[in-house]
């Protein structure tokens, strides 16, 4: 609990009140967006590699599933097929898992962070180079109280949420038998929304604005990958 702290909370308290104070004109909600934007540009090499393991893993199904009918009967040659498949798209299919495990704490910590008191700061956590404002200005574009629940900002996170998990679907042909992944991702379009709902609803609206802009980031990530990606049948 220390090390979390010290070596996460701590640092995301401090950046946020320094751009509160440096860059925002005194808006919480500014400040948030642009804390958002930096920690997803700090960790945009990892996000990159987790989303186009996720995206080639889609596009290599066809393959993946030839090579298991194919191989069906001789379960070393099935894995070794794989195993050739993958390493010639240069992909790991546990990337995207890997990837969920290393954003907990950043995650867990962005939670703490936008959850606390903002009307009571802890002064005494500052660094010394990070001045202490007098008070928070925690209104948002005059409308949300980014203290307070916000029924509008959760509709618009989880507005994003849908959108986000549309853009991450693989083209499919019409009529075609959807593979077990691909039922699972038509799956999370819906659920991630409705999970989106199930959890912000009752939470402080500055982690809806959170979970807003970082939907919308996630989204012009995934063009921007999915215009990239290229694979391999060799």
């Amino acid at each position: 609990n220390t090390m979390f702290r010290t070596y996460i909370f701590i640092p995301l308290f401090n950046t946020l009140i320094f751009l509160y104070q440096n860059a925002t004109a005194e808006s919480l909600g500014v400040a948030i967006i642009l804390l958002t934007l930096l920690i997803r540009f700090i960790l945009f090499p990892l996000f990159y590699k987790s989303t186009k393991s996720q995206i080639i893993m889609q596009k290599l199904q066809p393959l993946i599933q030839k090579i298991q009918h194919d191989h069906k009967d001789d379960k070393e040659k099935q894995a070794k097929a794989l195993m050739d498949l993958y390493r010639n798209n240069n992909v790991n299919p546990f990337m995207s898992i890997l990837m969920v495990f290393v954003q907990i704490p950043i995650l867990i910590g962005l939670y703490k962070l936008f959850a606390i008191d903002f009307s009571n700061l802890q002064i005494n956590e500052l660094y010394s180079f990070v001045s202490a404002p007098e008070s928070i200005n925690s209104m948002f574009l005059g409308l949300i109280d980014l203290k307070n629940r916000s029924m509008l900002m959760v509709g618009l996170a989880a507005i994003a949420q849908y959108f986000q998990g549309t853009s991450a679907l693989p083209k499919t042909e019409k009529g075609k038998e959807l593979s077990a992944m691909e039922k699972m991702a038509k799956q999370m379009v819906y659920m991630g929304p409705a999970f989106t709902l199930l959890i912000l609803w009752q939470l402080p609206s500055a982690l809806g604005l959170y979970w807003l802009v970082t939907s919308l980031f996630s989204i012009v990530q995934q063009v921007y990958i999915n215009k990239r990606v290229k694979i391999t049948d060799k």
